[in-house]
Formats: structure tokens, sequence, C-alpha cells
């Protein structure tokens, strides 16, 4: 499920519950959340503040009949009532494609609660932004068609696969034919306008979701892969941060990372203060090394 839909699942959810519901509840009627109990409090914590950035107040409550006492979650109209939040059919329409344009297979299911599959007009939601740009791209997607724009300078010609919202912005996925390789884009970067151009020539490869992304890895660039060293103080920490990583006899690890984006990689590495050393490969050690004696 991706993280759009999902959120409108939750703020569904949250509008047709006639009492505070706990986040187990939550978890098992929209679905989508990570298995772990761990994963799914950060998942679900940094969706209810999506929801809150948006304008839709969610309140808590105590759930009657628990105990020990458990808080619960519901979204109470008259919080909002003053506020004119509400998004318009052809709104809807635009925001059901860019969930999911490349497999065009039905409505998600709170899309449908919230009026995007046809009926009544549209229960009130949040605020989503969307503009001419992202109308072209999500039509270029939906027709197979290139857009054409200025990202870094640099003219793209780029055959979009997906547009997703994840935390505040919006994220371009598709083949960019100036580097001949897929790629992730932010829309807010764009400079100008998106010209729709002509058909795509490539195939629909994977799909890059800005959620699984790192900083380091959200660039236009081709990857560099890093080897890092992390001592064993550090070491726990890397390893949840990271995941896989080589296990030397000393207690430190080594990671392997694909770097697209190498301010990221810098501030990530100095996150671990003196306890983490940049190995490979010696270009990118070689920056490391020049910027931190730019300060000595």
């Amino acid at each position: 499920m991706d993280k759009l839909e999902r959120l409108l699942n939750l703020a569904a959810a949250l509008l047709d519950a006639d009492r505070a519901m706990t986040a187990d509840e939550l978890r098992d009627r929209i679905g989508g959340y990570p298995e772990s109990k761990a994963s799914f409090r950060r998942a679900f914590e940094r969706d209810k503040d999506d929801l809150r950035a948006m304008g839709l107040p969610i309140s808590v409550e105590p759930v009657a009949g628990t105990d020990p006492p458990l808080d619960g979650y519901r979204m109470r109209r008259a919080d909002y009532s003053g506020a004119e939040i509400r998004l318009e059919p052809d709104e809807l329409a635009a925001l059901h494609l860019a969930t999911n344009l490349v497999r065009l297979d039905g409505a998600a299911s709170g899309l449908i609660k919230l009026g995007a599959g046809g009926g009544d007009a549209a229960e009130e939601v949040g605020y989503v932004p969307f503009n001419d740009a992202l109308a072209v791209m999500i039509a270029a997607a939906a027709d197979r068609k290139a857009v054409t724009f200025i990202y870094n300078d640099v003219v793209r010609t780029v055959e979009p696969w997906r547009l997703s919202f994840s935390r505040g912005h919006w994220y371009l996925s598709g083949w960019d034919r100036t580097r001949d390789d897929d790629r992730l884009y932010r829309v807010d970067r764009i400079s100008g306008t998106v010209e729709l151009g002509d058909d795509a020539q490539h195939e629909i490869g994977s799909i890059d979701d800005p959620t699984d992304l790192r900083g380091w890895e959200l660039g236009d660039g081709d990857a560099i892969r890093a080897r890092v060293r992390v001592d064993a103080v550090q070491a726990a920490h890397a390893r949840h941060l990271l995941g896989a990583v080589e296990e030397e006899a000393s207690g430190s690890v080594i990671a392997e990372i694909d770097v697209r984006n190498p301010e990221a990689f810098r501030s990530f590495v100095l996150s671990f203060l003196d306890h983490a050393e940049v190995l490979e490969p010696p270009e990118l050690r070689a920056s490391m090394i020049d910027w931190l004696e730019s300060f000595a």
C-alpha cells in the first residue's frame, strides 16, 4: 500500500469513527503498516503528524472500558468546520492517479469513502499541494508520454512512471533520457514549466518509493558506492540505521552505501562524530578530508 493511500485510509477511518479508536484497531482496519510493533508505532506517529500538517486535527481521547487505560484517536468535524479544505472531484481524480499511476486497477478504499469513486461530493479531507506541472506529469504517466523540464539547471526529458506524495512533497520517478537511467525527482525543485513530449520509449521499471530512501540516496547523479567503517562504540546504531553490515573482529562494522547526494552523505557520516571513517572511494574520502580541514 502506498503512503498516500494509507494516509487517505487513516483519514477516512478517523472521520468515520463514532468513538475513539486505539492505534491497534486503526492498524487492523486500514492495513499497510509494518508488522513489527516498533516500526508500526514510528510509521503511525509520522502519519498522524502528516495529517495534522494538512490541517486535519486528530483528537486524543481515553478509550472507555480499557484497563489499563488506553489512548484512542478520532477526528471531529466540528474541530475544522470553519476551514475550507474540500477537494473538488477533478482534484480527487488527480489524487487517485497519483497514488497508483502505473497500475490503474480500481480506486483505493480510502478514496472511495472520500468520494473519489464517484457519487456524492467529496468528504472534507486535507490540503495536498497540486499545480499545473503535476497535472502534466500525471497525464504523461497515464498516457505513457515523456515530459521535459529543468532540474538543477539541466534540461531533462523524463518518461514518468509514478508520482508519490511523502512528508509534504511530491516525487516523480521514471526513466531519464538525459541520464539514460531511472531517476527520482522532488517536484518542487523543478524550475519553470513542464512540457508534454512524445511517446515513452522505455518500459516501466522498478519504482523508487521516497519513503524507502535516505537523504544520501536522493539525487539525480550516478550512484557512488561508498564504504564506511563505524567503530564498536557506534556499531549498534549503524546496524539499526543501515541493516546488513560487515562485522569486524574489533567490534567495528563496515557499511556499503550508494551515494547520490554527497552533502547528505557527509552529514550522515558526521552524525557519528569521530567514530566513523570513509574508506572508499578515494575521491569521496578526499572530499570529506578536505571539507574537515577547511575548518581546522
